[in-house]
């Protein structure tokens, strides 16, 4: 039987989509063993959502061979999709496939030639389907519901690389989330490229949203927790938190993309808001759920940040307070607005203000983490680490518990200490 490994970089919809050629593989008869291990192929999900981004890409590609020499190295995914030429130019690398690809992986791999084959994803309307996914978590089902974006951020290029806006079908979702509750899954995480606009490229009357596909995911016997992946502010309204609060099962963590706490910046970004809404948004949600964790994404060094718009963005921050923030150090990437921008930041500029902005999410963190000792919090056991079994609370704080029994995948309550 030959084996196949895989690598994903990058985000939830990544894994999913792994998760998806990984059961295709399967099914045509290959066994799946760990990346680090001598395969016959690998297959590496790629990412391109930063610079650093396509280096690890690039790294893990050329990695490969020092494990296996006589392997079939393919590259896939959103690197592949918008630098096919330069991935080209490695010559350890058999198959260059681009998005569109990954559902017919098992046909490509079993060409055995040196080609690629990348199909252009900008016009691209319908959704492409994997069917239901296999999942190798116990606990928590990553499920796709869209892919694309229409937004054109002015530093992103991932519209390039996945499309525009393109929603699947909700009978599809509800058939898979469905099938994993059978399979004794508890948790799902709702997740797309632009999970915002999800519905808004259907053709129908009267419209369906994402609010509405939540509720019917809602109806799901078995599952107990629904998690929302990246949202866009522009989403949460006072209609659509008021339906939100009436689902029980929605999990009080929330990841705002905020990438800047400055309007002038959120303009030249092409962000679609200001701090005043974004400020309204974060309102809604607390009133609305008293334990909410917030996390979000933030750019430092974009084109033209001053110290004083970053000080602006900094004061922000403080003021909202998030339980965690990913920190990202602006880089240009090809293609796309600020790219093209004057007064590029310089590096040391940005890391002195990356490095302010951990110091201030591990600060709030902490005190985020604090006030829960001594409470009582329910936690879906994931995984054990020695004596102790590890999970996840609703608002996605990692809670530890010391015990000998078998309760992976159970949810206890637990007394913090």
């Amino acid at each position: 039987m030959k084996t196949v490994a895989f690598c994903t970089l990058g985000c939830k919809v990544n894994q999913y989509e792994t998760n998806a050629m990984m059961q295709k593989m399967i099914e045509a008869g290959y066994e799946v063993v760990d990346f680090e291990t001598k395969a016959d192929i690998y297959i590496i999900n790629t990412c391109t959502v930063t610079n650093m981004a396509d280096k690890k890409s690039r790294q893990m590609l050329r990695r490969v061979k020092e494990i296996n020499p006589e392997a079939i190295l393919v590259a896939v995914g959103c690197y592949a999709q918008v630098a096919k030429e330069k991935l080209e130019q490695i010559p350890e690398i058999d198959l260059i496939l681009g998005i569109n690809e990954k559902n017919d992986i098992v046909e490509y791999v079993e060409q055995a030639s040196k080609n690629t084959y990348v199909s252009d994803v900008l016009h691209q309307t319908e959704f492409l389907d994997f069917g239901d996914v296999t999942y190798t978590e116990k606990t928590r089902a990553v499920i796709k519901v869209q892919d694309g974006c229409n937004q054109f951020c002015s530093y992103c290029i991932i519209p390039y690389a996945r499309g525009r806006i393109r929603s699947r079908k909700p009978e599809s979702v509800i058939k898979e989330i469905t099938d994993v509750a059978k399979e004794g899954i508890k948790e799902v995480v709702i997740t797309g490229i632009h999970i915002a606009s999800y519905g808004k490229d259907f053709d129908i009357e009267p419209e369906y949203r994402l609010i509405d596909l939540l509720e019917e995911i809602q109806k799901v016997d078995g599952i107990q927790r629904i998690r929302l992946g990246s949202l866009e502010p522009t989403l949460i309204t006072e209609e659509f938190v008021t339906r939100l609060k009436k689902l029980s099962k929605i999990c009080d963590h929330f990841h705002l993309s905020l990438q800047s706490g400055c309007d002038e910046t959120l303009k030249r970004m092409n962000r679609k808001y200001t701090t005043d809404q974004f400020r309204h948004v974060v309102e809604l949600l607390r009133n609305a759920y008293p334990e909410v964790h917030l996390t979000t994404d933030v750019i430092v060094g974009f084109p033209g940040e001053t110290e004083e718009e970053f000080n602006k963005t900094y004061e922000f921050l403080k003021e909202i307070k998030f339980y965690k923030m990913h920190v990202f150090k602006y880089s240009p990437r090809s293609g796309t607005v600020a790219a093209k921008m004057p007064n590029q930041i310089d590096g040391n500029v940005k890391e002195e203000r990356s490095n302010r902005l951990i110091e201030l999410s591990d600060k709030n963190e902490k005190e985020y983490n604090q006030q829960y000792i001594g409470k009582e919090v329910e936690v879906l056991l994931e995984e054990r680490e020695g004596e102790y079994l590890k999970g996840h609370t609703t608002n996605y704080m990692v809670v530890k518990m010391k015990t000998n029994e078998n309760l992976e995948n159970t949810i206890q309550k637990i007394i913090v200490q």
